[in-house]
């Protein structure tokens, strides 16, 4: 359904520092499936998408959709998708039914084909208590679903999601999750895009993550965790001070029997992710740092979860990767930490 080559795109120049938002980006997203992209802000997930729905032009590459060139027949592209954009922008005086009347009359919908699509998209979603009520009454929740139903009104066999789920409560989020699933099964090719590791790993078929503008890792949530292999053991120690000390402890760990790699978190100089074969590792672990004099302040046990490849790949857990972005991080306590 999608296939996207060697995308670049680079925003800013002149008198601002340009910031390089993909990076030779390639994906191929197959027909009918859920295809989940994680990543923390800032990776890229946003300006792919944009491009994807032909509303930003890449820098380089290219971009097909069923075959149709996106970059040179942009319109017939858009007759076959519906996009819902990570910010929700409607008409508050507009009721919903309202709304999606004007919507499906641009979409040039025949009357009795809007009425009906407008009470089904109505029943699927559990709009019917509110539907009726202007827009500018409605909570995070109420204006989510209806800017999905919007992006529906036209049965579109791709749908593009970018963070659709950011901020709902925990029922509106069950809704999104299950109406998602159906039109998965339908047939509907669905692109969701998500900083949440549980909503990535329940719902999608495969996912890439991103970081920096480019496709880490791909595969299906149990491949990419799967190939990480056997058990997770978070270990915390003393604060590094410089990069000989922290490959000392790692050449320690790596001495245990079980242990097959450890990785260093770039963001918190004094946590490791230890990947071991056997349950039992912990105590000999334990056991060996002591009596190594290395203190040891927690050390956990569980299976390896989405994070868990991030950290792999990058140093560092998505989490930390957010904060990073959003600026919360000493960047030079970050630079040192990471030595």
């Amino acid at each position: 359904m999608i296939e996207l080559k060697h995308l670049s795109k680079t925003y800013g120049g002149g008198k601002h520092q340009p910031v390089k938002a993909l990076n030779d980006l390639s994906l191929q997203v197959p027909e009918g499936m859920l295809y989940g992209i994680l990543g923390p802000n800032g990776s890229g997930k946003t300006t792919c998408l944009r491009i994807l729905c032909t509303l930003l032009a890449p820098d380089s590459g290219t971009v097909t959709v069923s075959g149709i060139d996106a970059l040179t027949q942009p319109r017939q592209v858009r007759r076959l998708m519906g996009y819902v954009a990570q910010d929700v922008a409607i008409d508050k005086i507009l009721t919903g039914r309202e709304l999606l009347s004007f919507q499906a009359d641009l979409y040039h919908l025949p009357s009795n084909k809007r009425d009906e699509r407008i009470s089904e998209l109505i029943g699927l979603l559990d709009m019917g208590e509110w539907i009726d009520r202007r827009c500018g009454s409605y909570s995070g929740g109420m204006r989510r679903r209806i800017d999905l139903a919007a992006g529906l009104l036209h049965s579109p066999q791709l749908l593009v999601l970018d963070e659709p789920t950011v901020g709902l409560d925990i029922e509106s989020r069950a809704v999104l999750w299950q109406v998602l699933g159906q039109l998965r099964d339908q047939g509907v090719t669905v692109v969701l895009s998500s900083h949440y590791l549980e909503e990535i790993d329940v719902l999608a078929d495969r996912l890439a993550i991103f970081d920096s503008g480019s496709v880490i890792a791909e595969g299906t949530p149990t491949e990419l965790k799967k190939a990480l292999g056997g058990e997770r053991v978070t270990l915390k120690v003393r604060e590094f001070s410089d990069l000989q000390e922290s490959a000392r402890l790692r050449n320690l760990l790596l001495e245990c029997p079980g242990v097959r790699d450890v990785v260093i978190n770039k963001s918190q100089g004094y946590s490791l992710n230890l990947l071991v074969d056997t349950q039992d590792v912990s105590e000999v672990v334990r056991r060996h740092l002591k009596d190594q004099d290395v203190p040891v302040f927690s050390l956990t046990q569980s299976r390896p979860s989405l994070d868990d490849v991030y950290l792999q790949a990058t140093g560092r857990t998505l989490m930390d990767a957010e904060l990073a972005v959003a600026g919360l991080r000493d960047p030079k306590a970050e630079r040192k930490q990471s030595m």
